[in-house]
């Protein structure tokens, strides 16, 4: 989301410590890319380079700011590559689900597609809030990013 807010208007635009942070974020989760290093190694005095070393990371993970008619397909994207995290057990299904919720779903209207991990987003998660018989939240949220991966759902994307 970082790389399409990039292609905003300058205030929607992402600092320079958020894309150092974004880069740290990417390594605490595991996405190999070795790019994020350099912009996640970047001393505070060192954050005006972020941006170009940010799109050195774009770059190398196919992910090249996308134009404002593209943002749409670029919130599908993340979409889609946050519920694989999420199956692949390398995103916390919380934090995945929150992620669809805020960044896509409700940027794209709300589409039928995301509808069953934004209700998940939107439920509590207390251990008392479900009933006996349904799986813990978590493993609520890995089944309907199972489930999103399988339909390809999303226009103009297929994975």
């Amino acid at each position: 989301m970082a790389a399409a807010n990039l292609a905003g208007e300058p205030w929607q635009r992402p600092s320079d410590a958020c894309l150092v942070q974004v880069g740290l974020d990417a390594l605490l989760a595991g996405v190999e890319a070795p790019s994020f290093f350099l912009p996640a190694g970047l001393a505070r005095g060192e954050y005006p380079q972020a941006r170009g070393l940010f799109g050195l990371v774009l770059q190398e993970l196919g992910l090249l700011p996308p134009v404002s008619q593209d943002l749409g397909g670029a919130r599908w994207t993340a979409a889609w590559w946050w519920a694989g995290q999420i199956v692949a057990c390398r995103l916390d299904p919380g934090r995945g689900a929150k992620l669809i919720h805020e960044e896509a779903a409700a940027e794209l209207g709300y589409p039928d597609a995301l509808q069953p991990v934004v209700d998940l987003a939107r439920a509590p998660g207390l251990p008392d809030s479900r009933p006996p018989h349904q799986p813990p939240l978590g493993d609520r949220v890995t089944f309907a990013a199972r489930d999103l991966l399988a339909t390809q759902a999303h226009p103009g994307h297929s994975l």
